[in-house]
C-alpha cells in the first residue's frame, strides 16, 4: 500500500473518530463517504461499498471503545439506560438484519430516510432545562426507553448501520437526558450495537485487514481526545453541531432514494 494512502486513511479514520468522540455517534455516517469519495479524489483506487462497509464496521468498534473509556469517569455514563436501551437495539438489529433479505432495496432505504426526518425534526426541537439536572437524579421511562431502542435497531439492522444518530435525539427529546450523559451513554450503546456488525463482517470475509488496523489505530487516539473535547464544549453548541449532522445525513439519505 502507497505511503500516501496510508495516510489520507489515517486521516479520515482520525477526524471521524474525533467527531464521533465528541458528539457520541458511532461516526460511519461521517467515515462512510469520506472513505468512498476522498481516495479516489487524492488519486488512489477507490475502495468498493463492500470493502468501505467492512472497514467502517471495525472502526466504529474501536472509537466508541475509546470513547466509553474517556467518559467512564464523571458519571456521563448512565448504565440502567445503557442496559435497557442497548439489549433492545441488539435484538432489534438482529430482527432487521435478518428481515431486510424479504425487502426491496428502495423499501430499506426508505425506512432509513423517514427514521433519519423524524431524528433531524427532533434535534430542532427546542430541549429546556435537561442540562440543569445533576446527573445522579435522572431518571428516565424504561420500557419506553427500551420500545424506541428496539425500532431503532430494527431499522438500523434492515440498512446495516448502528443508528446512534437516531438514538441521540430519543435520548434528549423523549427521555429527556442530560446532553454529555446522552453522549457518553449512546457510545456505549453504538459499542454494544457494532458488535453484531463487526462480528458479521469479519466472519463474512468483508474486511480489508490493513486498512482497517490504520483506521482503528486513528480512533484510539483520536476518539478519546474528542470525547475531552466534548466535555469542555457548551451544551448547546454540541446540540447544535449534532442537528446539522444529522441533518446532513438526512438529505443525502433522500437524495440517494431520488
Amino acid at each position: 500500500m502507497e505511503f500516501g494512502l496510508i495516510i489520507t486513511i489515517f486521516l479520515i479514520g482520525f477526524i471521524g473518530s474525533y467527531i464521533s468522540g465528541m458528539l457520541g455517534i458511532g461516526g460511519s455516517i461521517i467515515k462512510y463517504p469520506m472513505l468512498l469519495y476522498i481516495p479516489p479524489l487524492v488519486g488512489f483506487t477507490a475502495f468498493t461499498a463492500h470493502e468501505v462497509s467492512g472497514i467502517s464496521a471495525v472502526q466504529v468498534f474501536f472509537a466508541t471503545i475509546g470513547g466509553v473509556w474517556a467518559y467512564r469517569k464523571g458519571g456521563y455514563l448512565n448504565k440502567t439506560l445503557i442496559l435497557y436501551m442497548g439489549v433492545s437495539i441488539l435484538i432489534g438489529s438482529f430482527i432487521g438484519g435478518y428481515g431486510s433479505r424479504f425487502m426491496a432495496e428502495d423499501g430499506i432505504n426508505i425506512v432509513y430516510g423517514v427514521l433519519a426526518l423524524i431524528a433531524t425534526v427532533m434535534m430542532f426541537v427546542p430541549k429546556k432545562g435537561i442540562d440543569d439536572k445533576p446527573l445522579d437524579e435522572v431518571t428516565f421511562n424504561k420500557p419506553l426507553a427500551a420500545i424506541l431502542a428496539l425500532i431503532v435497531g430494527v431499522g438500523a439492522g434492515i440498512v446495516g448501520a448502528a443508528g446512534a444518530f437516531l438514538l441521540v435525539p430519543i435520548m434528549l427529546v423523549v427521555l429527556k437526558i442530560p446532553t454529555r450523559m446522552t453522549i457518553a451513554s449512546s457510545l456505549a450503546i453504538t459499542l454494544i450495537s457494532s458488535i453484531g456488525a463487526t462480528v458479521g463482517k469479519v466472519t463474512t470475509g468483508q474486511v480489508e485487514y490493513f486498512p482497517a488496523a490504520i483506521m482503528v489505530v486513528a480512533s484510539l487516539i483520536a476518539a478519546p481526545l474528542g470525547a475531552m473535547a466534548g466535555k469542555k464544549v457548551n451544551t448547546k453548541v454540541l446540540q447544535t453541531i449534532l442537528a446539522l449532522l444529522i441533518l446532513g445525513t438526512t438529505i443525502k439519505v433522500w437524495m440517494d432514494i431520488f
